[in-house]
């Protein structure tokens, strides 16, 4: 049994097709990425998913349960983390994550000190209080009490500082150790290559790819700034590299290849330096994708 199966799922809004026969499987124990720029249909899709709008046509396991037919079921055995959190503003973080724990059997109530702790979340101050980094690292808690089977998690590391964003990676890591399934909603490739093994690539509602990590990272693009000492008078670059654009000693371009050639064609120039930048999503996309 597939921890989520996804079959040809589809979402109008009118002449709007937010989702466009979206298909993909999870293994139970995964850490599954499901990346895409914004506004790519990310979180439309999970929320499909975890029957908070319905699907204009498709189907949808979760765990084996249909989404639309036991959605009530499977809330209760997912730990879901939205993007941005909306909490009753006069509870305290202690008074909301206790609230929270009661709607469920499975809840371990000894883990909300544990996780305020090891996330430095103060417990005594009021939702209203709090900045948005630690609203999320409450949020962050709230899907962990009740011991889910799956976590469904839609850009979990925003408002979060590179300290606490450590902290949630290795808390995961914990986790799905112990057996947890695992789906990463980022428009982050660091973090996506960091976590999953597989991903899902999305855009404009439709999945264009799923893909190994791995093979998805020998096609990333890279942007390559070079400063020379002097001005080459030979200006031929490596195989794979496109959109060159030279200012007296200095070149900028895109390159798609093995990063041992590059180095290599690096190493054969004098330098002053060079810098070596991961391009966002929509350039990997237009650049890899469209070839």
């Amino acid at each position: 049994m597939k921890a989520i199966k996804v079959e040809k799922l589809n979402k109008h809004y009118g002449d709007f097709h937010a989702l466009k026969d979206v298909s993909f499987e999870i293994d139970k124990g995964e850490v599954f990425g499901f990346i895409g720029p914004n506004g790519a249909g990310k979180s439309t899709a999970i929320r499909a998913l975890l029957g908070l709008i319905q699907t204009s046509s498709g189907t949808a396991k979760i765990l084996g349960h249909d989404i639309q037919l036991e959605g009530k079921l499977l809330r209760s055995k997912i730990g879901y983390l939205p993007s941005e959190v909306h909490y009753y503003d006069e509870m305290t973080s202690r008074e909301l994550l206790e609230y929270s724990a009661n709607f469920y059997t499975t809840s371990d109530t000894s883990k909300i000190d544990e996780l305020a702790e090891y996330f430095e979340l103060d417990l005594s101050k009021k939702i209203n209080d709090l900045s948005f980094g630690n609203k999320k690292k409450c949020a962050i808690i709230q899907c962990f009490l009740h011991n889910p089977e799956l976590l469904i998690l839609d850009e979990p590391t925003s408002g979060l500082d590179p300290l606490m964003q450590n902290r949630f990676f290795e808390l995961l890591e914990t986790e799905n150790k112990k057996g947890t399934t695992i789906f990463f909603s980022s428009h982050i490739l660091s973090e996506i290559q960091r976590m999953c093994n597989r991903a899902a690539v999305i855009k404009e509602g439709e999945i264009i790819a799923v893909e190994e990590i791995q093979s998805l990272l020998q096609k990333q693009m890279k942007k390559v700034r070079v400063v020379f000492k002097d001005s080459p008078t030979e200006k031929t670059l490596p195989l794979g590299s496109q959109h060159e654009k030279w200012n007296e000693n200095k070149l900028s371009f895109e390159y798609v290849g093995p990063i041992s050639d590059l180095i290599s064609w690096l190493n054969q120039h004098d330098l002053h330096d060079t810098v070596l930048q991961e391009p966002d999503l929509d350039s990997i996309f237009m650049n890899y994708y469209e070839r």
